[in-house]
């Protein structure tokens, strides 16, 4: 699994995820949107449920997946691949990487970032902590990759500037992959989180939402649909 480490080293990885209501919310749909990122270039693509993640490894034997559930638990803020079962399902999916919420709220189930960390690994998994501030690393470190994922997405960190290369910063000095997700929408900012110590990045609304790209335009013409 080091190797998938080193296919993403340097590289860009695309979030191929569509809104719940989206026409583009099919499996068929994401795997050929994941088809056209690989084609142009992605190293990786970021890949939820796993209908989805089956759809894309079935049309991309060879990429890089990293597999997340989103599932709202209630009573619960993590939402992202915060179960065992969601682990299992993300590697029964076919991804060779697991990425799950690793703040410090708590989870339905009550499994810590070590727990998740070492049930992701048991199922030959590389684990990446999906994290929203510096605390955040401290459990993490276990972890084959540290991510920004979450910081400006949880209620401490609400606001905060985006994309979070403060933070990438930090983890790049005490972990050896760091990815930067997050708020990153031009190649100008893609050449700052590398130089901020970056090992790889993931992008998502900027290239693969349609729909948030479409309503940002919309809004801002004067004529309105009706």
């Amino acid at each position: 699994m080091i190797d998938v480490l080193e296919r993403l080293r340097g590289g860009l990885i695309v979030s191929v995820q569509a809104e719940v209501n989206s026409l583009l919310n099919t499996a068929e749909t994401i795997a050929l949107l994941a088809r056209c990122a690989a084609q142009n270039g992605a190293v990786g693509v970021r890949i939820e449920g796993d209908a989805r993640i089956r759809a894309v490894r079935a049309a991309l034997p060879e990429i890089p997946i990293v597999g997340i559930i989103k599932r709202a638990h209630p009573g619960f803020e993590p939402y992202i691949t915060s179960t065992f079962e969601e682990l299992a399902a993300v590697a029964a999916a076919g991804a060779q990487i697991a990425a799950f919420d690793a703040t410090a709220r708590p989870r339905s189930g009550d499994a810590t970032v070590g727990d998740l960390i070492a049930k992701a690994r048991g199922l030959g998994m590389l684990a990446m902590a999906d994290c929203s501030e510096e605390p955040d690393a401290e459990p993490a470190l276990g972890a084959d990759i540290l991510a920004t994922t979450l910081a400006g997405y949880t209620e401490r960190t609400r606001g905060r500037t985006l994309p979070a290369l403060d933070l990438v910063a930090l983890f790049a000095a005490r972990h050896p992959f760091t990815i930067c997700e997050g708020g990153i929408a031009s190649p100008l900012e893609v050449r700052a989180a590398f130089a901020a110590g970056a090992n790889a990045i993931v992008v998502g609304t900027a290239i693969t939402n349609v729909d948030v790209l479409v309503r940002r335009f919309a809004e801002a013409v004067p004529r309105r649909p009706g």
